[in-house]
């Protein structure tokens, strides 16, 4: 499908069903933060193995609010934030720009409440306390001696902080961050591992390893996502190449090995997969996407990289994605997947997937309305 309006339609009827999606969410289930669906549905007792999402409802509302300008969906919001204010101080996960940027820093944005952006920056200087001297490195929720991929689309609330406060030890932490992942869990062609472990006497890298992705040497599609759209990120911070270089090589690696309907599977180097999408990943991707089609120099790949966005928005707003004509599910996006290997959330809504595909189709309908 190319047809520009009918794209949009499409991309327009998905956050209106979003939309409602999350007020029968909010309205069945208050101040429940859910993870992933089990048959469909978001309430249940499945295990959470680490808190890190409570960010994405808050932000969800948000985006449909900014969207909509509808004032239900702003209270809404905002009292989702201030439900998960305490932990701007919470020193157990490396997850606080999953929990603050989707929803206290869009609140900034779209208000410009000072006591909001506070509330960032404290998060950002929380999540510089896991900072490792010794490797150069944010330690992963895990260990000492771990780095998760993941963490690059956290760091960029420490860089916030820092610009917001001029505190310079804050940016050497972020900008130090960003070179080890770089240098650590991003290869050669592109691909991304999912950890690195180090030597936490001497701050040696020893190796690449894995929780989510088939092998320590594969592929895992969600965190080559986050890979792309974080160090995106960390370039409109920094504006140094590398950053931008390593998200572009991340997007050659991403379109290169996805087929044609732009979902890839949860690991790219899985022999015969059980299931042959992650469509949390393909959301993270096009919105990624959205960002470095703004980024890159490159007026040709600026294009590429919108029409690729598209092509996946394509095939996410089709009904064997999007949950629209599935009676009795409860969530926006289908066939996401939390974590193969323990048996969460495989091939069911997740809200990291819903948040990141709303924002994409934000972006989508936004660049259209700026001539995009």
């Amino acid at each position: 499908m190319h047809d520009e309006g009918a794209r949009h339609e499409r991309c327009e009827t998905a956050l209106a069903f979003a939309g409602r999606q999350l007020r029968r969410l909010v309205e069945a289930h208050p101040d429940y933060f859910p993870m992933y669906t089990v048959n469909g549905r978001w309430k249940h007792g499945g295990d959470a193995w680490t808190n890190w999402c409570e960010g994405f409802l808050g932000g969800q509302l948000w985006l449909i609010y900014a969207h909509t300008g509808d004032p239900w969906f702003r209270a809404r919001a905002e009292h989702y934030s201030r439900l998960i204010e305490h932990r701007k101080t919470d020193r157990t996960v490396h997850d606080l720009g999953f929990l603050f940027w989707p929803t206290w820093k869009r609140w900034y944005d779209l208000t410009g409440d000072q006591a909001a952006n506070a509330v960032v920056i404290e998060a950002g200087r929380t999540l510089a306390l896991r900072f490792k001297e010794k490797g150069q490195y944010l330690r992963s929720f895990v260990a000492d001696e771990s780095l998760f991929i993941d963490i690059m689309m956290n760091v960029g609330i420490i860089f916030y902080a820092a610009q917001q406060t001029g505190d310079a030890d804050l940016w050497r932490i972020a900008n130090q961050h960003c070179l080890t992942t770089r240098r650590c869990l991003v290869r050669g062609d592109g691909s991304t591992a999912h950890e690195g472990i180090f030597d936490t006497a001497t701050g040696a890298f020893l190796r690449q390893s894995t929780h989510q992705g088939w092998r320590d040497d594969s592929s895992w599609a969600r965190g080559l996502a986050w890979a792309l759209y974080g160090f995106g990120t960390a370039y409109t911070f920094t504006h140094d190449a590398r950053f931008l270089q390593t998200a572009e090589a991340c997007a050659r690696f991403y379109i290169e090995h996805t087929p044609p309907h732009g979902v890839p599977p949860n690991d790219w180097m899985e022999p015969d997969p059980a299931l042959p999408y992650e469509s949390s990943a393909a959301a993270i991707a096009a919105s990624g996407l959205w960002d470095l089609a703004q980024l890159t120099g490159d007026p040709l790949r600026a294009r590429f990289y919108r029409e690729y966005a598209l092509r996946i928005l394509d095939t996410l707003t089709g009904p064997e994605f999007l949950a629209i004509e599935t009676p009795g599910w409860e969530g926006i996006l289908k066939h996401g997947t939390y974590h193969t290997q323990k048996k969460l959330g495989v091939d069911e809504s997740v809200m990291w997937g819903d948040y990141f595909f709303v924002e994409a189709l934000n972006k989508g309908v936004k660049a259209r309305g700026d001539g995009q």
